[in-house]
This record gives C-alpha cells, sequence and structure tokens, in this order.
C-alpha cells in the first residue's frame, strides 16, 4: 500500500492509502501535469505537458508533445512502466492523455486516461 495522491484524510481520519495500480497511476499524473524547474530538489522532473493549453494546435506539435510525454515518463518511471503509446488531445481549456503501459513487476497491461481542466 502507498499513500494516494494527491494527500489526503480517509475516513478514519487517517492517511488515505491507494493499491499498487492506483499508484502508478498518481506517478503518471505526477510526472505529466508537473511543471519542470516547479519541484526544487528536482529541476528537471516533469513533462510541461500544462504548457501545451497556451500553444496553437498543429500536427506538429501534438507529435511533439506526445514525444515529449513519453519521454519523461520513460526517464522518471522506466525502472517501472514500459510505455507503449501515448496519445495527447488538447482544447481551449483541458488536456486529455491516454497513456498505455506495461508494469514491470506483473507484465500487466493498463492504460491510464488522465485530464487536466485550466
Amino acid at each position: 500500500m502507498f499513500f494516494d495522491y494527491p494527500f489526503q484524510i480517509d475516513g478514519r481520519g487517517r492517511t488515505a492509502l491507494t493499491s499498487d495500480e492506483e499508484h502508478i497511476r498518481d506517478l503518471i499524473e505526477q510526472v505529466l501535469f508537473t511543471a519542470p524547474g516547479e519541484r526544487v530538489n528536482r529541476p528537471t522532473f516533469g513533462s510541461g505537458l500544462p504548457q501545451l493549453l497556451f500553444m496553437p494546435t498543429n500536427d506538429e506539435l501534438v507529435t511533439a508533445t506526445q514525444f515529449l510525454v513519453q519521454g519523461a515518463l520513460q526517464q522518471w518511471l522506466g525502472d517501472i512502466i514500459q510505455v507503449e503509446s501515448v496519445a495527447v488531445e488538447h482544447d481551449d481549456s483541458a488536456v486529455r492523455v491516454s497513456v498505455q503501459y506495461v508494469v514491470h513487476r506483473t507484465q500487466e497491461r493498463q492504460v491510464a486516461q488522465l485530464s487536466r481542466v485550466v
């Protein structure tokens, strides 16, 4: 069991815990939605994905973003998961990401679908 992200208190007044599967999803969310430079002791941590909202959409940007996201996930979570594919969509106020990956420890294929509204 792991601490849940974002940090919260459960119904018993204790720190909320989460399963291994949900913990990996939480880690993916942290990498995707953290901007490089946001963490003091890890200035390169993150993917820069939130900046996508402020750029005009075109095919080149979407492709570059997919590679950026996949690279960030491999860099920070490569010892936990193998990323198979990344799909990124965005409109004026939201970013939606679908990540297909295999958990190294169990060899199970998973899909994480995450979104962030600005």
